[in-house]
């Protein structure tokens, strides 16, 4: 699937270099920002659904241990 990025001359700039370090297109430096974003969200979610359940089957300990 085809896609237009507009991008201001600043991050164009920026994904310039970018590609360049990495001796990687634009193209896939967008995508492997996009992947890495995807991954980190669902960490992040992941993360906060074990805590609320540790949350949730540990709140005597937790609070006992607050005092």
């Amino acid at each position: 699937m085809a896609l237009t990025l507009r991008l201001s001359e600043e991050d164009d700039r920026l994904l310039t270099e970018l590609a360049a370090r990495e001796h990687r297109s634009k193209n896939d430096v967008v995508l492997a920002a996009i992947r890495e974003r995807a991954e980190r969200t669902a960490k992040t979610e992941r993360t906060r659904a074990a805590f609320a359940r540790i949350e949730a089957r540990d709140a005597d300990a937790l609070d006992l241990l607050s005092q």
